[in-house]
């Protein structure tokens, strides 16, 4: 399936606007997740950083329009969205399907000649020249693919016990899982900006030696982070997490021209 957006807020949501930021963080979500997931990270990061959460198809303001099921037209369609919103430096975050999308965004970027983002994070995923997690999800029926979201945690155990909510879910983290698991790896130059990996500690779907493979990515300064919790240690974990984000985009910052 295929999706445009026809105006740039379609894609990106900013719930503090900050005209005065000098730096963008543009944040992509997890598979079957979206925009607000990040809503209240804004409060923690530093006042000179805008958030710019990037809204997809198929869920929140978007419900009615197809999600995407395949990589490549995803990263089309988002670099068309976003190009009014490079006008100021800018970074990306990514977590697990995020991160693919965030790096293969960033190669679509290049490719254009468009601006390229300072620094790019990642997080719970390995890089995509590797297998996305221990075990395929494609094509899984809707108990398997419950029961992993049990073990993944992320989801309320509500949401999961609720049919109706379900029939909503489902079909939009099958068409996210499309997109992380069934697009060829098409191997390019390393990119020039530096690459954070971040990790929780319990998180099979992606070692430290996993998060340690991004290094290839990339020509410039590479660190590898773990945090306490799972593959969802982006909120088991929020408070060191954004700590530690807020550090490094302020290093970011400073080496910003005047």
């Amino acid at each position: 399936m295929t999706s445009t957006g026809s105006s740039s807020d379609t894609w990106v949501n900013c719930p503090r606007a900050n005209p005065a930021a000098r730096l963008r963080l543009f944040c992509l979500p997890y598979a079957g997740g979206g925009a607000i997931a990040y809503n209240s990270w804004q409060r923690q990061l530093p006042a000179h950083v805008e958030l710019c959460a990037i809204k997809l198809p198929g869920r929140e303001a978007r419900v009615r329009e197809p999600p995407f099921d395949r990589l490549t037209p995803l990263v089309q369609a988002l670099a068309n969205g976003i190009a009014p919103w490079l006008t100021k430096p800018f970074g990306f975050y990514g977590h697990s399907l995020g991160a693919l999308v965030s790096l293969e965004l960033t190669r679509e970027l290049r490719r254009r000649g468009a601006p390229l983002p300072r620094h790019l994070f990642v997080s719970g995923r390995r890089p995509p020249h590797m297998s996305p997690g221990p075990e395929r999800l494609h094509g899984v029926s809707d108990r398997e693919l419950v029961a992993w979201l049990r073990r993944t945690g992320g989801t309320p155990d509500e949401v999961l016990r609720e049919p109706e909510l379900l029939a909503m879910i489902l079909p939009v983290l099958r068409a996210d899982i499309g997109v992380n698991e069934c697009g060829p790896f098409v191997e390019e130059d390393p990119l020039d900006c530096p690459i954070s990996a971040f990790g929780g500690l319990e998180d099979e779907r992606a070692s430290r030696a996993d998060l340690e493979a991004w290094r290839q990515y990339t020509r410039g300064p590479f660190r590898v982070e773990m945090f306490p919790g799972g593959h969802f240690f982006v909120q088991s974990a929020r408070e060191p997490l954004l700590r530690s984000l807020s550090a490094l985009l302020d290093d970011v910052v400073r080496e910003l021209p005047a």
